[in-house]
């Protein structure tokens, strides 16, 4: 059964810490206290996220196996490699996913309610006739949306008596698709050939090296945009976090540039130091300007001229 496992990639459920964000502006937003999170809710629905996540993984992983044989690396994934049931794959996806409903019913209605979006934009993205997968930037598109949806999950893993302001989703949502576009850019460099990606992902038969950085570069203005708006309108003094963030922007364009980019295995990034060094700074000067009233910059927002007497 290891080769089954295997597919649900566990390894992977790392990622599902994009759910933490979501805690954090709960906290800030609702003025809940840290103390009032009921554990029971967050470990409940960290582990629910991580089964609806390997759902997802489980049936990319067979569906895409046809085109995965194309690719360097993904070639030698248990399911092209080896004589992989149909059946125990659909029991796999089946009992991964319940699993994941039934904790996440244990948490509250509106996690629930995100679940099922999530599992069925992981459908949504693999299965045909829709397989948005296959599409040029509806692909990023459709794929990075989770990464809102897990923001979301966090906010009702503290809360379902609201929602987050529209402006940190999209920001949030844009930035998910600026790191897939990015992915995509490494992945379509380390292959090096048009045609071969082609066969190994239809989205890249229409897409360039040029156009997919300019996609890149375009999800990343949205997303700091949609996040600035935010700092302004909910916590100023979260403005001393723009250029930390946008090195880290900048940065993150760097590293797919480079041979074998970490950029195309998110999961592995925490071996990156410098990008972890930075993550760490933006989180230091995030938990700064979370606690510390910063009243100078709030002459930034006000609607008075500023005199100045000469």
């Amino acid at each position: 059964m290891v080769k089954y496992i295997k597919i649900a990639r566990i390894d992977h459920w790392i990622k599902q810490l994009f759910i933490l964000p979501g805690v954090v502006l709960a906290v800030l937003l609702t003025h809940t206290g840290i103390g009032d999170i009921s554990a029971f809710r967050f470990f409940t629905g960290f582990l629910g996220v991580c089964f609806i996540a390997s759902a997802n993984y489980v049936i990319n992983e067979w569906l895409d196996a046809p085109y995965d044989k194309y690719h360097p690396t993904k070639k030698n994934r248990p399911v092209v490699t080896e004589n992989m049931s149909f059946k125990l794959v659909m029991v796999e996806y089946a009992v991964f996913a319940i699993i994941g409903l039934v904790l996440s019913y244990l948490v509250n209605r509106l996690f629930l309610y995100t679940s099922i979006v999530l599992l069925v934009m992981g459908a949504l993205y693999n299965v045909k006739p829709f397989r948005t997968k296959d599409l040029p930037y509806i692909d990023v598109i459709s794929e990075s949306v989770n990464n809102m949806l897990r923001l979301m999950m966090g906010w009702f893993i503290v809360t379902d008596e609201s929602i987050p302001p529209s402006s940190v989703l999209l920001g949030y949502w844009m930035a998910g698709a600026f790191l897939m576009a990015t992915k995509r850019f490494a992945e379509f460099r380390m292959i090096g050939d048009k045609d071969q990606a082609g066969l190994y992902r239809r989205s890249f038969r229409y897409y360039t090296e040029k156009t997919l950085l300019a996609s890149s570069l375009f999800y990343a203005l949205i997303s700091t945009f949609c996040i600035g708006v935010f700092m302004i309108k909910y916590r100023i003094e979260y403005i001393l976090l723009t250029p930390v963030l946008f090195i880290l922007f900048a940065y993150y364009l760097s590293m797919s540039l480079d041979k074998d980019s970490a950029v195309q295995k998110p999961e592995k990034l925490y071996r990156e130091k410098k990008l972890m060094l930075l993550v760490a700074a933006f989180c230091i000067i995030a938990i700064i300007c979370t606690f510390v009233d910063m009243d100078f910059l709030h002459e930034l927002t006000s609607n008075a001229i500023l005199h100045i007497e000469v």
